[in-house]
């Protein structure tokens, strides 16, 4: 039997897909190259991380983020500086 915290970190990691992830801007996808795991896109300012709006090419830290995802969709996504360089973390279609 599970002692209850190992039981209450399962049901907090098992739910925790189902939120809605935060997003820091909208954005227009540009280019996709799934192959070197890279979406272009052109989005307006994110203060986080003190970026002004422009186009810009990132990394995604998983090739399923672009999974569903075209050239001229507007989307959400989230980055952040990883291993020095601009990674795309969450990236979903806006409605």
């Amino acid at each position: 039997m599970r002692s209850f915290p190992a039981l209450l970190v399962a049901l907090v990691v098992t739910a925790m897909p189902a939120r809605a992830q935060p997003t820091d801007a909208e954005a227009e996808v540009t280019r996709i190259d799934k192959a070197a795991g890279r979406v272009t896109l052109r989005h307006g300012a994110i203060a986080r991380l003190d970026m002004p709006a422009m186009t810009m090419a990132y990394r995604v830290a998983d090739p399923k983020l672009l999974d569903g995802v075209a050239v001229g969709d507007r989307v959400r996504f989230a980055a952040d500086r990883v291993g020095g360089s601009y990674t795309v973390t969450v990236l979903v279609k806006a409605p």
